[in-house]
């Protein structure tokens, strides 16, 4: 299995950390803005599963005209859609970030795709501005699933953030959907600076 998952969210939520912490274990707090793609492959189920991972730096623009912004969501099977526990501005913009992709896969005639939400920053606590009750009502309003992790402090929640949308896409029979040209997403995105990381444990 192969499947394309993008991550959104606002600026200084923890995108890039929730992935580099998936890829390498580790939390890595400070991260520029790169346009990157990573390739992770791990074995569920005796069977290899290969992700790859498009982490974006946030753009105020994210319309269903921006070009860039359609062909996240043309290549993306699913998404991630960070917010920072600690940030109310951040946890507002996910509302619209569904229902910007969701138009967008319309308007691209294309299937409802598996979105998961992510509230992060879980270890400040004391700086809470968004209860883990309203993510989990969102999640439920927009069929999405939710979690509440900490980066910095826990890697198996983030495991099982991708893990767990990985089970959605099984369970949307998009496993067996060809991945719409990875490498030829990259080479088109002129102007960005695209990486691909591999990593397999």
């Amino acid at each position: 299995m192969e499947a394309n998952i993008v991550v959104l969210g606002t600026e200084s939520v923890g995108k890039s950390a929730l992935t580099v912490r998936l890829l390498t274990r580790r939390f890595i707090g400070e991260y520029g803005d790169i346009e990157s793609i990573y390739s992770h492959s791990f074995i569920a189920d005796g069977r290899e599963i290969t992700l790859n991972i498009w982490d974006s730096p946030y753009s105020e623009d994210s319309s269903v005209e921006t070009s860039l912004f359609q062909k996240k969501v043309r290549w993306a099977d699913s998404f991630i859609l960070v917010y920072s526990i600690c940030d109310r501005a951040s946890f507002n913009s996910i509302s619209r970030f569904i229902q910007t992709i969701k138009s967008t896969k319309d308007y691209l005639g294309a299937d409802k795709p598996p979105i998961v939400i992510v509230g992060n920053k879980r270890d400040l606590h004391h700086r809470r501005t968004v209860l883990s009750e309203e993510g989990r009502l969102l999640a439920h309003n927009t069929d999405c699933h939710f979690y509440e992790v900490s980066a910095a402090e826990n890697y198996h929640s983030v495991l099982m953030v991708f893990h767990g949308l990985v089970d959605r896409m099984k369970d949307a029979k998009l496993t067996t959907k060809r991945p719409l040209g990875f490498k030829g997403i990259v080479k088109s995105m002129s102007a960005v600076f695209a990486r691909r990381r591999t990593d397999s444990f």
